[in-house]
């Protein structure tokens, strides 16, 4: 799948809001704003539940790796989220 459509997959998923459980949150760092090298995603079952988490690190931006984006939203489907949430920005690595 083309990264740009796999994003604005993802996109569509975050701006529906939050629509209750399960709930997948996706969290961008890198060691400077402009390259997020890592992406944590998190998958919460029901309230209250401990979240599950997985991450890709990669030496170039991930936002724009192909393969990542993919298979965020690979997970995102097959997980049947209802919510999607994506912390804006890049938060930085120290």
């Amino acid at each position: 799948m083309n990264v740009d459509k796999a994003r604005k997959r993802i996109e569509k998923h975050v701006k529906k809001g939050f629509k209750g459980y399960p709930l997948i949150s996706l969290a961008y760092s890198g060691e400077t704003i402009d390259c997020a090298t890592r992406v944590a995603i998190q998958f919460i079952a029901e309230e209250g539940a401990e979240p599950q988490e997985q991450s890709f690190v990669a030496k170039t931006d991930v936002r724009k790796d192909e393969v990542i984006q993919t298979t965020l939203l690979k997970i995102i489907e097959r997980a049947e989220a209802n919510t999607v949430t994506e912390i804006e920005g890049v938060s930085l690595i120290s």
